[in-house]
């Protein structure tokens, strides 16, 4: 039962994952591609984390992999952060469609 709950787990992040590469690809402006990677990325993230945590073999393993998770939350934020504010610095418009 834990390792078919961790299987679905690892694949619905990886399905994630895809889903903001598609994103990251098909997206028509910098603005919503951030957004698409960001939000479906961190997800995704999450989502291997937890899947990975069922199969840690110590509960110290387990919070090296939340924290790591943490880190990476800070690290995407800050990273969308400034690439919008450069976009926005350099006069890139959002698009309207």
């Amino acid at each position: 039962m834990l390792v078919s709950l961790s299987a679905f787990l690892l694949v619905s992040g990886a399905v994630f994952f895809l889903a903001g590469t598609l994103g990251l690809l098909r997206f028509p402006d910098v603005y919503t591609r951030l957004h698409a990677l960001t939000k479906a990325d961190n997800l995704g993230l999450g989502l291997m984390v937890l899947g990975l945590m069922l199969q840690a073999e110590s509960l110290a393993a387990a919070g090296k992999l939340l924290f790591i998770w943490l880190l990476l939350l800070a690290a995407s934020a800050t990273a969308g952060q400034l690439v919008a504010s450069w976009a926005q610095a350099k006069g890139i418009k959002p698009w309207r469609g």
